[in-house]
C-alpha cells in the first residue's frame, strides 16, 4: 500500500518507462515544485494543466468523444463554447490554450523521444554489422514508408526546393509512426494520471495530509476496516483513498476521467464488493470524481441507487462550468439530459473539485 510521498527510483529506469507510474510522479513533482501554493480554488487549474488537451481532429479542448464532435455534428458547437469558457477561465487566449495544457503528456513524450534516440544510437552499430551482407541496397532500409513518402510528396511537393535525402525520409517516417504511436497512449496516462494527479493535489493542499492518510491506488484490505479477499477471489483495488487520521472514517474514491457504459456498471460492482469486505461496522464514504460531459451519464451517476440510499456520497466533476458552458453553446434546445445535469448542479448533488475539497479540509 502506498501512503503519499512516493519513494523516487532510478532516473534511467524512469526514462525508459516515460508512461509509468514513477515517471509520472516525477512529472508531477517538477510542475508542482513552480506551482507551490494549491488551493481547493485553484485545484481544477492545476488538472485542466497536467491533463487537459487539444483533439487533433478539431484543435479544441477535449471535453466528449472525438468521432461525436466533428464539424456540423451537434457536440462540435459545445466543444467550441468549452474551449472558449477553458481558455478564459486560465487566462489565455483561445488560440494559445494549446500551449498551457496537456503537460504530463507533452513531458512524458519528451521522456520517451529521449529514451527512443538513445535506444537506437546503442543499437545503431549491432544494426550496422547486421546489413553489412545486404550493402548493396538489396532489401529495404528500416524505416522506409514509401506510402508516407508518396502522401507527403502528393501534398508538399510544389513547396518542397530540393528532394529530402533517404534519411530525412526515414527519420520522417519514424516521427509520424511515433506521434501516431503516441496518441495511443494518451489513455493510459489519462486514467491513471487522473489518480495520481488527484493525490498529488491533495498532498499539496495546506493541512489535508495533516487530517488524512493519503493512498493511491490501494489495495482494500491494506486500508483499516475491510477483510482480505477469500481464497480465489480477485484481490480489490481501490482508485485513491483517504483515511481520517482522528477516526480511521474511510473515504473510497473512484476516479475517471470519463464515464463509459460499462464503467456505470461496474460502480455497483465495486461497491457491493467493498460492502461485503466491510469489516469494523462503520460507514465509508464512496465517492466519484470526474471530468465527464455527456449529461445523461451524468445525471445517471447522480441518481444512481443502492437500495434506498445513493450509491456515492458525493459526485464530482472537476469544474462542473464547463459542462455547463458547453451546454449553454448548443445550437439547438437542450435536451431532457441536459436539464437533468443542469439540475444536479443547481440542487449541490454534482459539485465541483474546489467545493469537495473544502469540504473534506473542513
Amino acid at each position: 500500500m502506498t501512503e503519499l510521498p512516493l519513494e523516487q527510483t532510478n532516473l534511467q529506469s524512469l526514462v525508459e518507462r516515460p508512461f509509468g507510474e514513477a515517471n509520472r510522479q516525477l512529472l508531477l513533482d517538477e510542475y508542482f515544485t513552480d506551482h507551490v501554493s494549491v488551493t481547493p480554488a485553484s485545484a481544477w487549474r492545476h488538472i485542466y494543466h497536467l491533463l487537459m488537451w487539444l483533439d487533433p481532429t478539431t484543435g479544441l479542448a477535449h471535453c466528449y468523444e472525438s468521432d461525436k464532435c466533428q464539424p456540423g455534428r451537434p457536440w462540435y458547437a459545445r466543444s467550441l463554447a468549452f474551449h472558449t469558457w477553458v481558455a478564459h477561465s486560465l487566462g489565455v487566449t483561445a488560440m494559445d490554450l494549446g500551449s498551457h495544457i496537456d503537460y504530463l503528456f507533452k513531458r512524458a513524450t519528451l521522456d520517451l523521444t529521449r529514451a527512443t534516440e538513445a535506444r537506437e544510437r546503442r543499437y545503431r552499430i549491432q544494426a550496422q554489422l547486421q546489413r553489412a551482407r545486404h550493402a548493396d541496397g538489396s532489401v529495404p532500409m528500416p524505416g522506409d514508408d514509401p506510402e508516407l513518402r508518396e502522401i507527403i510528396t502528393s501534398v508538399l511537393g510544389p513547396w518542397l526546393r530540393h528532394e529530402p535525402s533517404t534519411d530525412a525520409w526515414q527519420h520522417l517516417s519514424r516521427r509520424t509512426r511515433a506521434y501516431i504511436g503516441q496518441e495511443n497512449k494518451r489513455k493510459n496516462l489519462v486514467g491513471e494520471g487522473f489518480e495520481d494527479t488527484l493525490a498529488a493535489i491533495l498532498s499539496k493542499i495546506e493541512g489535508l495530509q495533516l487530517l488524512y492518510k493519503i493512498y493511491i491506488r490501494p489495495n482494500l484490505h491494506d486500508l483499516p476496516g475491510f477483510y482480505p479477499p477469500r481464497q480465489g477471489d480477485k484481490t480489490r483495488q481501490v482508485d485513491l483513498a483517504l483515511i481520517r487520521r482522528t477516526d480511521n472514517h474511510r473515504i473510497l474514491v473512484t476516479c475517471k476521467w470519463s464515464i463509459r457504459s460499462d464503467r456505470e456498471e461496474q460502480f455497483a460492482t465495486d461497491f457491493n464488493a467493498y460492502s461485503r469486505l466491510e469489516s469494523s461496522r462503520q460507514r465509508f464514504d464512496y465517492v466519484l470524481i470526474t471530468n465527464e460531459f455527456d449529461p445523461a451519464r451524468l445525471a445517471a451517476a447522480c441518481e444512481v441507487m443502492e437500495g434506498a440510499n445513493q450509491l456515492f456520497s458525493s459526485v464530482v466533476h472537476v469544474n462542473p462550468s464547463g459542462p455547463l458552458a458547453a451546454y449553454d453553446g448548443a445550437v439547438q434546445a437542450p435536451g431532457r439530459g441536459i436539464e437533468r445535469a443542469k439540475g444536479h448542479v443547481t440542487s449541490g448533488r454534482l459539485i465541483g473539485v474546489e467545493k469537495w475539497l473544502t469540504a473534506i479540509a473542513g
